[in-house]
């Protein structure tokens, strides 16, 4: 139920004003703020993508906690999401040389 209520919110959210108050925490915020600041961020950018009501709610949900627990969980271990790009052309690199 919780679920269906954040998203309903963030679409309304979405439609009527500046999310970056919402989305915006400072590095001494909690682990919980930064999570709720991370799924608004992340609901915002699927609802203007238009793929927020593409699958259930459950689903759309699931997706949305789990892309912010792995984003948080690397910001955690210093691991920003411009390292993990950099890794991924690294191989891609190599992927093209071995061809």
């Amino acid at each position: 139920m919780k679920k269906i209520v954040l998203l309903g919110m963030l679409a309304v959210l979405a439609g009527c004003s500046d999310l970056s108050k919402f989305t915006t925490v400072d590095s001494n915020a909690s682990a919980k703020t930064k999570m709720r600041a991370c799924m608004v961020s992340e609901a915002n950018s699927k609802f203007q993508a238009g793929t927020l009501f593409t699958k259930s709610v459950s689903a759309t949900s699931d997706e949305i906690v789990n892309t912010c627990l792995k984003k948080l969980a690397l910001q955690a271990a210093g691991i920003s999401e411009e390292s993990q790009s950099t890794a991924q052309t690294i191989i891609n690199n190599l992927k093209n040389m071995a061809n």
